[in-house]
């Protein structure tokens, strides 16, 4: 039998998932660019990529509470809905200004980032109510190859389709990625609520506070997952640190207009499609932990490529490794969360996991933003813009020395 008929429903979570993530990377090179065509500072772009990740380190552990007291279903469905009101907020906005006037950039930059911050507050309970709606789709010997298959078309439409698309959709008229965006919530919407599930067992409900004691409390019992989320965090906020600035390394550095900076993400697409149809291969003939080590090995080396290249080719196989290794670590340390936490205390948990794990990108994000506004007066514009990257090799370095001495999973 196939990974599909053993698992009914599991289709429908698949497509949900491609629609919605080839909307996300149209949105992923059209929310940056936006923000360039608003101004050129560097710290108000960061915040814009900031503020559309800080939703993770201020609610995602009580999302993990609401997903484990509530219906799962219910909340990725609401979760869209709210997501394709709020994209069509963004089209709104732009369509209210001409050319958006210098003296009013700080304005709009504002009401952008206020935007994007609603939008991933969204993203937050919907993306941990479906990763924890996985393990009741899908059999536990099917988890890796789901993950697989998951993360690969992910990272299809997301890196390889959405990023060109957007490129040609902003050539057009600059509304038209967000409209993609926002069709991509409603079809997912209802492709998810076709999705039949069984009931879940009733519980005993306590207070949301000491419900997220008891997954802290677990999370502390296991200490390879508090390890894990520990040194996502840091993997993630190094790793931001350069990328939330990467279109103004594109634009200033390589030349690139808006369509060609979309085919150059597509390179990071292209690892993330290798990435999730070796990974299950690689983690079965090396190992849970070789995986993870080879996965570390290969962090710093993109971030010091991009340091000391001008080259669109060499940026291009750098977001290829990069992807690469983020989908054959997300591979192994996902499939393992969700084999080893009950689901009672999936999300509770997840929640807490992503806290730290993502908590440090909205840091690392105005980091990066920050450095290159502190080190531009004396450096030149060029120099400070890449000294985001020497800072993640050069932490990533670290954390792949210290993973290889203690992590065993």
């Amino acid at each position: 039998m196939s990974l599909f008929s053993r698992n009914p429903g599991y289709g429908r979570l698949l497509t949900a998932s491609a629609v919605t993530n080839l909307g996300d990377g149209v949105s992923a090179l059209a929310f940056p660019w936006l923000a360039t065509l608003i101004t050129r500072d560097p710290m108000l772009i960061a915040l814009v990529g900031a503020a559309v990740r800080l939703p993770w380190l201020l609610f995602s552990i009580p999302a993990g509470v609401i997903t484990d007291r509530g219906d799962r279903k219910q909340l990725i469905l609401r979760s869209d809905w709210v997501r394709f009101a709020l994209t069509l907020a963004v089209i709104g906005l732009i369509l209210s200004v001409a050319d958006f006037p210098p003296a009013r950039d700080g304005l709009y930059i504002a009401a952008l980032a206020g935007l994007a911050f609603l939008l991933g507050s969204a993203e937050v309970l919907r993306d941990n109510a479906a990763q924890t709606l996985l393990p009741s789709i899908v059999q536990p010997d099917d988890l890796e190859a789901a993950n697989g298959r998951l993360w690969t078309v992910e990272n299809v439409m997301g890196h390889f389709v959405g990023p060109p698309l957007a490129g040609v959709l902003i050539a057009l008229a600059l509304p038209l990625p967000f409209l993609l965006d926002a069709v991509s919530f409603a079809v997912a919407a209802i492709l998810v609520a076709g999705i039949t599930l069984k009931a879940r067992e009733a519980r005993i409900q306590r207070s949301p506070l000491d419900e997220a004691r008891e997954a802290w409390a677990w999370m502390r019992a296991h200490p390879v997952i508090l390890k894990l989320a520990l040194m996502l965090g840091l993997l993630n906020g190094l790793s931001i640190m350069g990328m939330t600035l990467v279109v103004l390394v594109s634009q200033e550095i390589l030349g690139l207009s808006a369509a060609a900076h979309g085919v150059l993400l597509t390179s990071a697409a292209l690892g993330g499609v290798v990435g999730g149809l070796l990974g299950p291969r690689v983690i079965a003939a090396i190992g849970q932990g070789p995986s993870l080590w080879l996965a570390l090995g290969l962090f710093p080396l993109p971030m010091l490529a991009i340091a000391l290249t001008s080259s669109p080719w060499v940026v291009g196989g750098a977001l290829f490794v990069e992807s690469f290794a983020a989908l054959l670590w997300n591979i192994v340390t996902v499939s393992y969360r969700q084999r080893v936490i009950p689901d009672d205390l999936l999300g509770r948990v997840n929640s807490v996991y992503r806290f730290f794990g993502w908590g440090g990108i909205p840091i690392g994000a105005l980091l990066g933003g920050a450095i290159v506004a502190i080190f531009e007066p004396s450096l030149g514009r060029e120099m400070a813009l890449r000294l985001p990257y020497w800072g993640a090799a050069l932490g990533m370095t670290g954390l792949a020395i210290y993973g290889w001495r203690t992590l065993r999973v």
